[in-house]
């Protein structure tokens, strides 16, 4: 036999290949199944949960009660969540007339208060991944914060940002994993080591509550190996105070800008000034939320050299004041858009 070291280097590769699937099966293997989710373990509000088998596996089945109000939660009892990580296998059979266009939603939401009135959520539409359309391809995998920021808002004020596309379907288990941090969570489907969805900003009012199943009307939801694994949450609280001048770093697709800001509040009320890229003295107002700030104010777009004509825009901020700190998202209408950092200034 004449030897061939090509032939050779590809037995090897192909050996190599074959043991790093033998651990791969093994790691799996050896991870502790989550407990089975009992539907008499949850707190229901508008939704009927039950044990169900479902592809393959055990699983619980929500449905929603009352068509009405839409969609519906079912709280983990006792569960009281600030940061770590939410693991779900998630399954979802659309039930809706053939003919009537419905995308699917199903997710799992967190820091929901006790009321249900408010809490964050990382939802998907399963057959939205599989649309000709390229648009609604991107809005497989979607983040609200209820009930400020839906998604019609969110996708109106910020497009792109809260959204996005990824390899899912209906009538098939999806892993999803949420691992949240402070204000920022990312979301892992099927177990890609890559976010498919990066949330920096998380708009809930709350840093801290339940955990719930989401399911919509018009569908069965399933829900299997849930689990929940808390870690250290992050040093931050609500509630900081924006009035000071702040030095900010304005990072867009337009490239970088500068400026000064400086912020009165009065009450739920913002005004100021800003000074610096875009134009100086320009008048600030907008609104304070427990921390939270949302402003805008006119300027003029620079005859630099960048993309875009010159002349008459407007700007729009939000984010996050913590302490001393300050960040979020910027976007001058119809120029540019990316993310901000502030630093409070010395008095």
């Amino acid at each position: 036999m004449i030897f061939s070291p090509a032939r050779f280097a590809c037995r090897r590769r192909i050996a190599a290949f074959a043991l790093m699937a033998i651990c791969a099966s093994a790691r799996a293997a050896s991870a502790p199944a989550a407990p089975a989710l009992d539907p008499a373990s949850l707190d229901l509000h508008n939704l009927k949960a039950e044990a169900a088998d479902y592809l393959g596996r055990k699983a619980v089945r929500v449905t929603v009660i009352d068509p009405q109000k839409e969609a519906g939660l079912a709280f983990l009892r006792g569960s009281d969540f600030q940061d770590g990580t939410i693991e779900a296998d998630i399954a979802l059979k659309i039930t809706t007339p053939p003919g009537v266009r419905m995308p699917g939603f199903v997710g799992l939401a967190f820091r929901v208060k006790p009321d249900a009135s408010a809490y964050d959520i990382v939802y998907l539409r399963p057959k939205n991944a599989l649309a000709e359309d390229q648009a609604m391809r991107n809005h497989a995998v979607q983040y609200c914060a209820e009930p400020d920021y839906g998604w019609y808002r969110l996708r109106r004020e910020w497009p792109l940002v809260y959204e996005s596309w990824a390899d899912i379907a209906p009538e098939t288990w999806i892993h999803v994993r949420i691992d949240v941090a402070g204000r920022t969570a990312r979301v892992f489907l099927n177990g890609s080591s890559k976010p498919s969805l990066v949330v920096d900003g998380l708009k809930g009012s709350s840093l801290r509550g339940a955990i719930g199943l989401w399911g919509y009307a018009g569908e069965e939801s399933y829900f299997s190996n849930v689990r929940v694994t808390p870690s250290t949450p992050q040093p931050i609280k609500n509630g900081s105070d924006p009035t000071g001048v702040w030095a900010i770093r304005f990072g867009s697709d337009a490239g970088p800008f500068e400026g000064s800001l400086k912020l009165t509040r009065d009450g739920d009320k913002l005004t100021g000034t800003w000074s610096g890229g875009l134009g100086d003295d320009k008048p600030v107002t907008g609104f304070w939320r427990d921390g939270h700030i949302e402003l805008s104010f006119p300027g003029e777009w620079p005859n630099d050299g960048r993309d875009g004509t010159p002349g008459p825009v407007t700007a729009f901020l939000e984010g996050w004041v913590d302490d001393a700190s300050a960040k979020g998202r910027m976007r001058v209408a119809g120029r540019a858009d990316g993310q901000w950092v502030a630093q409070r200034q010395a008095q």
